[in-house]
């Protein structure tokens, strides 16, 4: 049994992983235009994507490296709109954006240049209103919403990692009771959208999306992993994953990237105490992660009968911890506090101009005002510092 541990764990991890997310990926697909095979064909690119790169890299470098979907990228399109090809188009330049920083590294210190407040009140104001969902969802449908979130609560006293996913059935079985689904297709989808570029697409949509994933995702999925002691190449990573992701775009997959919130799942002593054969729960999750996508059209056809308020309420549910992360990491430091304030102000309010949405607004506006404030700021550490005296 003790030889089998690392596979469960890997299970586990794909479990985990597509039951806590996957309804913020339908979402966020149908949020820039995607019509239901669109989306379940994204959702099985994704899937199929994020097998392939953690069976690779972990077969090469015999480590965990579990890879994911970009989940906040995905809550990231809730507000974006437009049409899905323009959106198709902004994936595949974010996927090629990815790769660049692999290649280049002067743009690889320019994303650790964004003052860091500033990215996580970007992060903060695309999740909020998703968040907000499951307060919305017990004011329009209380009889569905309720057991949902009366679940997820008593699961996340008791067994926090099963939280989303017992929501999530919790959810299932109330669609099942009151839409009594018939003939659900379960045939997997695969739907091909040619990309449409457009500047204002690349900009408001394949701008963000690389931001918020490197920053979101790959940074602390990096940090996870070396906390463990591992430290795979980060460039190599970088390539598989933005190739992945440009690969998958046509198809209606977004992003994928190192997984933050499930590595620990694969990358811990409660994966397998051997570290040398860890490894085998991120090829494990890979393969199993692949298997869940062939029930991608199955999963997106049941989203489909129930009110989008309650599906989006377990999506908002899966992203509390994310949100409480992301408004931590953007005030808990005085200096800097009102260009994150401003950031999440502005990327939180959904506004759209120029075609742009909120989220480029957001980060732009928060940067100006840190540079706004900063010599103010840097002034007024140097009045307080004690001069020499002759």
């Amino acid at each position: 049994m003790e030889r089998a541990r690392p596979i469960v764990a890997g299970v586990v991890t794909a479990l985990v992983g597509f039951a806590s997310s996957f309804t913020v990926v339908l979402a966020g697909l149908r949020g820039v235009g995607a019509d239901e095979r669109q989306a379940a064909s994204g959702l099985l690119a994704l899937c199929v994507a994020v097998g392939v790169v953690s069976i690779t890299l972990g077969l090469r470098h015999r480590m965990p490296i579990a890879i994911a979907w970009s989940t906040p990228g995905a809550a990231l399109l809730m507000g974006a709109g437009g049409s899905f090809a323009e959106a198709v188009g902004a994936f595949v330049v974010c996927g090629a954006l990815i790769m660049a920083a692999g290649l280049v590294p002067w743009l690889g210190r320019a994303i650790a240049a964004i003052p860091g407040p500033i990215a996580a009140a970007m992060l903060a104001g695309v999740l909020l209103k998703l968040c907000l969902a499951p307060v919305h969802a017990m004011l329009d449908v209380p009889y569905l919403a309720g057991p949902v979130i009366l679940v997820w609560a008593l699961l996340y006293r008791f067994a926090r990692t099963w939280a989303v996913p017992g929501a999530l059935l919790t959810a299932v079985a109330a669609i099942a009771l009151t839409s009594r689904p018939a003939g659900l297709d379960v045939t997997p989808v695969i739907e091909i959208t040619v990309p449409v570029f457009t500047l204002p697409s690349i900009v408001g949509i394949a701008v963000p999306l690389f931001l918020v994933t490197m920053a979101a995702q790959n940074v602390p999925g990096m940090a996870v992993l070396s906390g463990y002691g591992f430290r795979p190449p980060l460039r190599g990573v970088l390539l598989a994953t933005g190739a992945a992701s440009a690969v998958g775009a046509p198809l209606g997959g977004h992003a994928v990237n190192l997984a933050a919130i499930t590595a620990a799942l694969a990358a811990s002593p409660e994966a397998e105490p051997d570290p040398s054969r860890r490894w085998i729960a991120s090829v494990t999750a890979g393969v199993s992660m692949i298997g869940l996508g062939l029930c991608s059209s199955a999963a997106a056809a049941l989203v489909l009968l129930s009110p989008p308020v309650l599906v989006e309420a377990v999506a908002g549910l899966a992203l509390f911890a994310a949100l409480g992360a992301a408004l931590s990491s953007a005030f808990t430091q005085a200096d800097g506090r009102e260009g994150a304030v401003v950031t999440l102000v502005v990327t939180a309010s959904g506004i759209t101009w120029a075609g742009v949405g909120s989220a480029f607004w957001g980060l732009a506006a928060g940067g100006l005002m840190h540079l706004l404030v900063r010599p103010a700021q840097a002034a007024s550490l140097r009045s307080t510092l004690p001069t020499d005296s002759a």
